[in-house]
């Protein structure tokens, strides 16, 4: 985050002036934040958070296949937005939260979750919150225990999404292209040329060719 500071004042834009941070959970990131832009809001980024709550979901999926082998090779059956599943699979999903039911609590509390995003504002998004970790301790599925309990440690910044509707979607499709690029070139001589393929493939330059060649 320091970095980040002293590129924004070397281009003269005070650290004072963010006002709005989005980022991943990591303790780091939280401190530096905290020393390099006091004055900014955190969002911590919805798909990192989703990212962790299908984790959960996996490792209950993991610990009953331990027992019933019908569960190997589904992961994904537990993990996909359910309308994007085919038929066959849907059968599947509905036969296995219904026989084994640990299972089929973990995937009502992973598919209630997502609400979360569509609150309309902080104290609808508290008391939601609120309830749907209430429904996991109820449940006693430890792995949803262990992720509510990271949810109660970034509670504020979570939430806070209702209010900024900020992610990094944008920063990651970017990252994504850096990297690709970087693949395809096997590396680059040295940074000068590496940060100008970057402007080139996402700066979204304009470039005025002349028409004619003489």
């Amino acid at each position: 985050m320091q970095s980040i500071a002293w590129h924004l004042i070397k281009k003269g834009v005070a650290p004072e002036q963010i006002e709005q941070l989005s980022m991943d959970l990591s303790p780091a990131f939280i401190a530096g934040a905290a020393e390099s832009f006091p004055k900014a809001s955190i969002t911590f980024d919805r798909f990192h958070v989703v990212k962790l709550l299908n984790e959960a979901m996996n490792k209950v999926r993991i610990d009953e296949r331990k027992e019933h082998a019908v569960l190997k090779n589904h992961k994904y059956t537990f993990l996909r937005n359910k309308a994007s599943l085919s038929d066959k699979k849907k059968q599947a999903l509905e036969e296995m939260i219904t026989l084994y039911p640990t299972l089929g609590v973990a995937y009502r509390l992973k598919e209630l979750f997502n609400d979360l995003w569509t609150m309309p504002d902080k104290p609808a998004a508290n008391a939601f919150l609120n309830d749907w970790c209430a429904q996991v301790e109820k449940a006693k599925i430890q792995a949803f225990q262990k992720f509510a309990n990271t949810l109660r440690t970034h509670w504020s910044g979570i939430i806070h999404f209702v209010e900024s509707n900020i992610t990094n979607a944008i920063l990651e499709s970017i990252n994504s292209k850096i990297q690709l690029a970087k693949r395809r070139a096997r590396g680059f001589r040295n940074v000068k040329n590496y940060i100008n393929m970057i402007y080139f493939l996402c700066g979204r330059l304009t470039f005025s060719y002349p028409r004619y060649f003489t």
